[in-house]
């Protein structure tokens, strides 16, 4: 009987411990569409996200010895299998060391292969690593984004590696100053938080592809305050394949020299004084005009730029941004304003040497 008793209670001990043990199993496998989204994107990107830090050399002063010092940190992600990284130029700048580390936790030495300071994006290579130690992240349209949608960022804010962050898009087409005070233009901006570390790390849609690369935060403080910024990925892949061909940004041209925009604003001007036409290149063949003195020493205003396919352009960031859009070979609709008259020209975009 005493048996037939402990073995009830063994069989009810188990049977309680077993209930226990699939309510708490339930519990955890329990997760809404969006979170089990959201794990999935994680697992599937974090590979692909590196840790950028960099050094500076400085020497002593008094012993002239050379030092190797931190200079910064920040994220960037793997853009193919030959081993280029993609990261912020801020990032990198002034760095005479840069090294990359995998989310395998090894590290490698990583060389500058292009700059785009105007749109805050840099290439690296990494120097020995394998291809099979690289996982690419699959590039999306960042055209496609609306104001509302889920985004996630993956970076290394504070030096605290592979950390998730998950907002939405909240605006699209903002602008922001690059380091040489350069527009970006249609900037996406995300409250996602994005914090020191952040710059450089991707940010990514719903389907776990490469929508932007984080760059900057709004906040008095210095760490996320809910405004974030990204470029866009179609930004970032034009200015990529541009760095790894050339190292830089390739901007066709049309062979004019124009007038600086202190001293426009300074007159008061409305567009961009073409101060001087280089003789052969499209501009002149198509009769755009410089300044000129007259034999009593006036100056007399050429040509003023207003236009370029239609869009108004106000100072010579607008002008080089509009080239931007264009390549070498491609013709395009100057509007310019010559004494005062509007007139319009077409002229064929040349690569600078």
């Amino acid at each position: 009987m005493i048996k037939h008793h402990l073995l009830f209670m063994l069989v009810l001990a188990v049977s309680i411990g077993s209930t226990k043990l699939l309510a708490v199993n339930d519990q955890l496998s329990f997760a809404t569409d969006d979170e089990r989204n959201t794990i999935e994107i994680f697992k599937q990107a974090s590979p692909s996200v590196v840790y950028v830090t960099t050094t500076a050399l400085k020497a002593d002063y008094f012993s002239f010895n050379v030092y190797e010092i931190p200079q910064g940190t920040g994220s960037g992600f793997v853009w193919d299998q030959a081993g280029h990284v993609v990261t912020n130029f801020h990032v990198i700048q002034g760095a005479d060391r840069i090294t990359v580390t995998l989310n395998d936790h090894s590290s490698w030495l990583a060389e500058v292969v292009g700059l785009a300071p105007e749109k805050d994006l840099a290439v690296l290579k990494l120097e020995d690593a394998m291809e099979s130690d690289l996982q690419m992240l699959p590039v999306g349209n960042s055209n496609e984004l609306e104001v509302g949608r889920k985004v996630l960022a993956i970076g290394n804010p504070f030096g605290l590696d592979t950390t998730l962050t998950v907002g939405v898009v909240s605006a699209l087409g903002r602008e922001i100053k690059s380091l040489n005070n350069r527009t970006i233009r249609d900037v996406i901006q995300t409250d996602a938080a994005i914090n020191p570390g952040n710059s450089g790390g991707p940010l990514l849609n719903s389907a776990g592809q490469l929508i932007g690369v984080n760059t900057a935060i709004y906040s008095p403080s210095g760490a996320s305050a809910g405004i974030g910024f990204a470029i866009p990925s179609v930004t970032v892949k034009k200015t990529v394949e541009q760095l790894i061909q050339h190292g830089r940004l390739i901007r066709p041209i049309i062979g004019v020299e124009t007038a600086p925009d202190s001293w426009v604003k300074s007159y008061g001007l409305k567009g961009i004084p073409i101060v001087r036409v280089t003789p052969g290149l499209p501009a002149d063949q198509a009769g755009l005009k410089g300044m000129r003195r007259t034999f009593r020493g006036r100056l007399v205003l050429g040509d003023i730029i207003i236009g370029v396919n239609g869009e108004s352009v106000l100072n010579s960031d607008d002008l080089l941004t509009a080239f931007e859009a264009f390549k070498p070979g491609d013709q395009v609709e100057i509007t310019v304003l010559r004494e005062d008259d509007v007139e319009t020209v077409q002229v064929r975009l040349v690569a600078p040497d």
